[in-house]
C-alpha cells in the first residue's frame, strides 16, 4: 500500500474514534521518511510543472494530515492518562509508548503534589531527570538490543530517537552509530 493511502486511513480511523486507534510501531518513522522523499522530489522539480504543483499539493495534505493525528492521538493519550485508564502498549509507536511513560509519571507527580499539600505538608517535587538513561539520535541501522536492564530497545533506522540505558547508548556512539543529544530538564 502506498504511504498516502496508508497515512489516509489511519488519519480516517483516528478522526472517527474517540477511542486511540493502533498504530504500527514503526509507523512514525515511516511517515518521516515519507516526508524527506516527498521534500526530496519536490525539491528537484519545477515548481511551475504539472508534477511540481502535484507533489507540493501531496506535500500540504500529508503535513495537515500528520498534525491532525499526533494532535489527535496527543489529546486521547492525555485524556487517558488524567483519567487513570491504562493504554496497550500494542496500540502506540515506539515514540508514544516513550512518551506516554512520561505524562504517567508526570501525572503521579502532580497527584503527589496535591496530596502532600492536602495532607498540610510541604510539598516535595523533584526535578525529573533521565537518570542512567541517555538521549540519542540514531545514525546508521541498528538491530533490535537488549539493554542493560535486559528490555528490549529497537530496531533503529536512521534519524530515530532513543531513550536507552546510558551503557548501551555509550556503547553505540562509541561505535559511531549513534550521538547523544542534550535534553534540558
Amino acid at each position: 500500500m502506498k504511504m498516502y493511502d496508508e497515512l489516509f486511513n489511519f488519519w480516517k480511523k483516528e478522526m472517527e474514534s474517540p477511542e486511540l486507534q493502533p498504530l504500527p510501531k514503526d509507523f512514525y518513522a515511516r511517515l518521516a521518511d515519507y516526508m524527506r522523499r516527498i521534500r526530496e522530489e519536490r525539491r528537484l522539480l519545477d515548481e511551475e510543472s504539472l508534477r511540481g504543483k502535484l507533489i507540493r499539493f501531496e506535500e500540504e495534505n500529508v503535513k495537515r494530515m500528520i498534525i491532525d493525528l499526533v494532535r489527535a492521538r496527543y489529546m486521547k493519550i492525555l485524556q487517558i492518562v488524567e483519567e487513570d485508564k491504562v493504554v496497550p502498549l500494542s496500540s502506540m509507536t515506539e515514540e508514544e509508548e516513550i512518551l506516554y511513560s512520561s505524562l504517567i509519571a508526570s501525572k503521579k507527580a502532580f497527584d503527589h503534589l496535591l496530596s502532600d499539600i492536602l495532607l498540610g505538608q510541604r510539598p516535595k517535587v523533584k526535578q525529573s531527570k533521565l537518570r542512567g538513561l541517555l538521549v540519542v539520535r540514531v545514525l546508521k541501522d541498528i538491530p533490535q538490543i537488549v539493554g542493560v536492564d535486559m528490555k528490549m530497545y529497537g530496531p533503529f533506522r536512521p534519524e530515530d530517537i532513543a531513550v536507552l540505558p546510558e551503557e548501551n547508548a555509550r556503547a553505540l556512539i562509541k561505535q559511531g552509530a549513534a550521538v547523544e543529544i542534550d535534553v534540558e530538564t
